[in-house]
């Protein structure tokens, strides 16, 4: 059973009820839709429309999918839940509170809510990036974070890893993978005698100063400017981002956090909240985009899981009780507007 209550919130009583809802419509949330509505769950799927890796024109590493627009494959997967009779509702899910023993009510920006037996959490993160004029215009063309998905785009040019957070400089050991031309910009005298000597070993130049802004020219980045004027030539910039999750919905719910505030889950992605699952970038910032559309399918097997048992109690409640049960028959989903019910 389910604990909690909605005092305070205005709800409709005869409210339609999803088996799941699943808040977030990237990878993983399409993933975990799509597996549920192949098992004939009625699924809705709240995608507030900012997924992540907006900037990037391509994404990679996507077995058959390498190269593929990340818009492309979400217009893709939203046609696949929709055709095994998933619903897709474009809104913002603000937060979630259990609704009774047997589901969830999920307000949405526009006043709107809706109910759900279980809940499918995957809001992504964001990336809070250096205040750093230039930058956030150049994000995931040529000013990247992930060496896995653009380093191969990049190999061989003049590269640069940005310093002064904690393991930056393991980061720029991993960039230099894909180059023999990098150097790595710190703030003066943060590093230990041994990350220079390593950063030496390995031929990785060593900037030391504060970057200024970024260079560029014909839409192109050609170079890191320092505070003091001096420019270094590079053709493109790797970036270890903050990774702040959007977990408001999770929060809502009182979902247990580790030391460094994400949202602990089990294997399945279940969270401490019984009936509430979280997958992707909202619970694993290094996910990408093949990895959370498997946590989304790995949680939403153990959601259908959960909710056989939970049909089965119920059948045999009104087996016991000469009850009729019908154990395919679903509620038609609906979103309600709280303010339109009489």
């Amino acid at each position: 059973m389910f604990l909690g209550d909605v005092s305070g919130w205005s709800h409709c009583g005869d409210m339609s009820q999803y088996d799941v809802a699943v808040i977030g419509g990237g990878a993983a949330g399409l993933s975990a839709a799509l597996v549920l509505a192949r098992a004939g769950r009625a699924v809705v799927v709240v995608d507030a429309g900012s997924p992540r890796n907006a900037p990037a024109t391509r994404m990679y590493g996507y077995l058959s999918r390498d190269g593929f627009s990340p818009r492309e494959l979400l217009l893709v997967g939203r046609g696949e839940v929709e055709r095994y009779g998933g619903e897709i509702v474009h809104g913002t899910a603000t937060a979630a509170r259990v609704g009774g023993d047997t589901a969830f009510l999920v307000a949405l920006a526009d006043g709107s809510e809706l109910s759900a037996r279980r809940l499918v959490v995957t809001t992504g993160l964001r990336d809070e990036l250096p205040d750093i004029p230039g930058l956030r215009d150049r994000w995931a063309r040529d000013v990247l974070h992930c060496p896995y998905c653009h380093g191969h785009e990049v190999r061989g040019r003049r590269l640069g890893v940005l310093g002064g957070t904690p393991g930056a400089v393991r980061f720029a050991q991993i960039v230099r993978q894909w180059t023999d031309d990098l150097v790595y910009f710190t703030p003066a005298g943060q590093l230990t005698a041994l990350e220079r000597t390593q950063l030496q070993a390995r031929a990785i130049g060593v900037v030391e100063g504060t970057v200024d802004s970024l260079v560029v020219d014909d839409d192109q980045l050609v170079g890191v400017q320092l505070q003091d004027g001096c420019v270094v030539p590079r053709d493109a910039l790797f970036v270890p981002p903050r990774f702040v999750a959007n977990g408001d919905v999770l929060m809502s719910l009182g979902c247990r956090t580790d030391a460094q505030g994400w949202v602990t889950t089990d294997p399945t992605g279940h969270t401490s909240v019984p009936g509430v699952w979280a997958a992707g970038n909202v619970v694993d910032p290094r996910a990408q985009v093949i990895t959370a559309a498997g946590a989304g399918s790995a949680a939403a097997i153990a959601v259908n899981a959960h909710l056989v048992d939970d049909d089965v109690r119920r059948a045999v409640h009104d087996y016991e009780r000469g009850l009729p049960h019908t154990a395919t028959e679903h509620d038609h989903p609906s979103i309600t507007d709280p303010k339109e019910t009489p």
